[in-house]
């Protein structure tokens, strides 16, 4: 079992920065691919970023891309999703989430373990 933990989360104006934390217990995360998703109020969770298992491969949503950078810290047993130019459309519950798979890192399904979520509000 992997313990999924995010922080990070608050409200910030239109272009500023969050920098999300997700820590994991349990189990080390070196071996799994892990994700961030977003969830906003009304619509279906989706697709943020993803990191491989040795940090080499990431993966992201096109409208997140040039904007968030995820990286792994497998040491720290921790990810983090840098997020730079917030746009009120940002605005999301953000879960961290841990899969065991080699394949599909875009999709929700694949992931095993999920945290329990922290919320970024942009104004605008």
């Amino acid at each position: 079992q992997v313990q999924l933990v995010e922080s990070g989360g608050g409200l910030v104006q239109a272009g500023g920065s969050l920098r999300l934390s997700c820590a994991a217990s349990g189990r080390t995360i070196s071996s799994y691919t892990m994700g961030w998703f977003r969830q906003a109020p009304g619509l279906e969770r989706e697709f943020v970023a993803a990191i491989r298992r040795s940090g080499g491969l990431t993966y992201y949503a096109d409208s997140v891309k040039g904007r968030f950078t995820i990286s792994r810290d497998n040491a720290k047993n921790t990810v983090y999703l840098q997020m730079n130019s917030l746009k009120p459309e940002d605005t999301a519950v953000y879960y961290c989430a841990a899969s065991g798979l080699f394949i599909g890192a875009r999709n929700a399904g694949n992931y095993d373990y999920w945290g329990q979520g922290t919320q970024v509000t942009v104004s605008a």
